[in-house]
């Protein structure tokens, strides 16, 4: 159980984070929403002990150590891989590094990316690192498993393919926390929506609970978010100068 009580984080006088409460369970899949500088990436930052924080974050109802660290990954836009190393040599460190490493996980998705094993990961294309990064993450053996905007620069149709398969490969006890503006895309994936506005959380529900309602993701996020349907033409008949 990963769990967080009361946690705050400052950039200067700006509040990034705001008295969050947040549990996550195993074998959830979190889908993790808001608009630009909502506190999504700040606080998958936080989790995994990246920056200083306020408030108690723990990984089953202790501290997250180096020991625990373990148990997260992490695939990230800004990239966390050696650049000047090959797969194959990713390969062989994370297999020394991570007693759970998942290899013939890692051999699959690899085969699923047509992605090459002898080559530096430098030379790739942006949407090739962006898989590459997911690929570690997914392999490392980890229980929970953040994506901080995985797919940056691939194209529809290998993110829904992934998505498939990524249901078919994770573990009942394997946790994703994913922070993407692609709701419509993940609406079918995720388990659980968990949205934030200006460094708090403003909604938590699970998809059983949307289902119910006849809701999808989407149509609870503009609820929310108070979302004006007529903001688009309001502001057209502003800059054109019609009249209502």
């Amino acid at each position: 159980m990963l769990e967080l009580k009361r946690v705050c984080k400052n950039y200067g006088q700006k509040r990034a984070l705001d008295m969050v409460d947040l549990t996550i369970g195993p074998g959830e899949i979190v889908g993790l929403f808001g608009e630009n500088g909502a506190g999504k990436t700040t606080l998958m930052k936080c989790i995994l002990g990246l920056i200083p924080h306020m408030g108690v974050i723990t990984l089953d109802g202790k501290p997250i150590d180096r020991k625990r660290m373990a148990r997260l990954s992490f695939a990230t836009c800004e990239h966390s891989f050696f650049p000047n190393l090959t797969p194959q040599a990713h390969r062989e460190f994370y297999k020394g590094q991570f007693p759970t490493f998942r290899d013939k996980r890692f051999k699959a998705l690899m085969e699923f990316f047509q992605l090459p094993m002898g080559k530096a990961v430098r030379t790739f294309s942006t949407g090739q690192k962006n898989q590459f990064e997911v690929i570690m993450a997914l392999s490392q053996g980890a229980d929970y498993i953040l994506m901080d905007e995985p797919f940056a620069g691939n194209d529809v149709f290998n993110r829904e393919d992934f998505y498939k398969v990524l249901l078919g490969i994770l573990e009942p006890t394997e946790t994703v926390i994913l922070s993407t503006h692609l709701l419509e895309e993940v609406s079918g994936f995720i388990s659980r929506g968990v949205l934030l506005r200006g460094g708090q959380v403003v909604g938590d529900v699970s998809t059983l609970e949307l289902d119910e309602k006849g809701m999808n993701i989407l149509d609870y996020v503009k609820q929310t978010y108070h979302y004006q349907p007529d903001r688009v033409s309001k502001a057209l008949r502003e800059l054109t100068g019609e009249e209502e």
